[in-house]
Protein backbone atom coordinates (compact mmCIF):
# COMPACT_ATOMS: atom_id res chain seq x y z
CA UNK A 1 0.00 0.00 0.00
CA UNK A 2 1.45 3.36 -1.01
CA UNK A 3 1.84 6.08 1.58
CA UNK A 4 -0.53 9.03 1.24
CA UNK A 5 0.93 12.10 -0.42
CA UNK A 6 2.82 14.32 2.01
CA UNK A 7 3.12 11.61 4.66
CA UNK A 8 6.13 11.17 6.94
CA UNK A 9 7.22 8.90 9.76
CA UNK A 10 4.68 10.01 12.33
CA UNK A 11 5.84 7.56 15.00
CA UNK A 12 9.43 8.79 14.95
CA UNK A 13 8.23 12.40 15.19
CA UNK A 14 5.85 11.46 18.03
CA UNK A 15 8.62 9.69 19.96
CA UNK A 16 10.88 12.74 19.67
CA UNK A 17 8.03 14.98 20.79
CA UNK A 18 7.28 12.72 23.75
CA UNK A 19 10.90 12.61 24.90
CA UNK A 20 11.37 16.37 24.57
CA UNK A 21 8.06 16.95 26.36
CA UNK A 22 9.06 14.68 29.25
CA UNK A 23 12.45 16.38 29.60
CA UNK A 24 10.83 19.82 29.53
CA UNK A 25 8.29 18.77 32.19
CA UNK A 26 11.06 17.60 34.53
CA UNK A 27 12.96 20.85 33.99
CA UNK A 28 9.81 22.94 34.50
CA UNK A 29 9.10 21.05 37.75
CA UNK A 30 12.68 21.81 38.83
CA UNK A 31 12.24 25.49 37.99
CA UNK A 32 8.99 25.73 39.96
CA UNK A 33 10.42 23.76 42.87
CA UNK A 34 13.42 26.07 43.14
CA UNK A 35 11.28 29.17 42.66
CA UNK A 36 8.76 28.17 45.32
CA UNK A 37 11.40 26.85 47.73
CA UNK A 38 10.51 23.16 47.67
CA UNK A 39 12.49 21.16 50.24
CA UNK A 40 15.06 18.86 48.68
CA UNK A 41 14.68 16.67 51.77
CA UNK A 42 11.45 15.39 50.20
CA UNK A 43 12.09 12.21 48.21
CA UNK A 44 9.95 13.37 45.29
CA UNK A 45 11.60 16.79 45.06
CA UNK A 46 15.04 15.19 45.38
CA UNK A 47 14.15 12.81 42.51
CA UNK A 48 13.02 15.71 40.29
CA UNK A 49 16.20 17.67 41.06
CA UNK A 50 18.44 14.64 40.38
CA UNK A 51 16.81 13.73 37.05
CA UNK A 52 16.65 17.30 35.79
CA UNK A 53 20.16 18.28 36.89
CA UNK A 54 21.64 16.25 34.03
CA UNK A 55 19.66 18.29 31.49
CA UNK A 56 20.17 21.68 33.14
CA UNK A 57 23.93 21.30 33.80
CA UNK A 58 25.11 22.45 30.32
CA UNK A 59 23.30 25.76 30.79
CA UNK A 60 24.41 26.54 34.34
CA UNK A 61 26.35 29.77 34.58
CA UNK A 62 25.09 31.38 31.37
CA UNK A 63 23.02 33.83 33.43
CA UNK A 64 23.13 34.39 37.16
CA UNK A 65 20.44 33.01 39.45
CA UNK A 66 18.49 35.43 41.61
CA UNK A 67 16.55 35.08 44.83
CA UNK A 68 17.18 33.90 48.35
CA UNK A 69 18.70 30.62 49.52
CA UNK A 70 15.26 28.98 49.64
CA UNK A 71 13.57 30.67 46.67
CA UNK A 72 15.77 30.75 43.56
CA UNK A 73 14.91 32.00 40.09
CA UNK A 74 17.06 29.49 38.18
CA UNK A 75 17.66 30.94 34.73
CA UNK A 76 19.54 27.84 33.56
CA UNK A 77 16.28 25.88 33.74
CA UNK A 78 14.46 28.39 31.55
CA UNK A 79 17.28 28.38 28.99
CA UNK A 80 17.29 24.57 29.00
CA UNK A 81 13.53 24.40 28.39
CA UNK A 82 13.79 26.74 25.41
CA UNK A 83 16.87 25.04 23.92
CA UNK A 84 15.46 21.51 24.22
CA UNK A 85 12.12 22.61 22.76
CA UNK A 86 13.80 24.26 19.76
CA UNK A 87 16.15 21.30 19.19
CA UNK A 88 13.22 18.88 19.46
CA UNK A 89 11.22 20.91 16.96
CA UNK A 90 14.20 20.88 14.59
CA UNK A 91 14.59 17.11 14.88
CA UNK A 92 10.88 16.60 14.14
CA UNK A 93 11.11 18.84 11.07
CA UNK A 94 14.18 16.91 9.94
CA UNK A 95 12.32 13.61 10.37
CA UNK A 96 9.46 14.97 8.29
CA UNK A 97 11.83 16.10 5.53
CA UNK A 98 13.88 12.91 5.45
CA UNK A 99 10.96 10.46 5.58
CA UNK A 100 8.59 12.27 3.21
CA UNK A 101 8.08 10.45 -0.09
CA UNK A 102 10.22 11.77 -2.93
CA UNK A 103 8.56 14.41 -5.05
CA UNK A 104 6.14 15.53 -2.34
CA UNK A 105 6.13 18.44 0.05
CA UNK A 106 6.69 17.37 3.66
CA UNK A 107 3.86 17.95 6.08
CA UNK A 108 4.09 21.31 7.80
CA UNK A 109 3.47 22.08 11.44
Amino acid sequence: MAAPEGSYNFRAAAVVGFIVGAVDIFIAARFLGKLLGASSASAFVHFIYQVSSVFVAPFTGIFGDTGSKTNTFETASLVAIVVYAVVGWGVVVLIRIITAPHGTKPATS
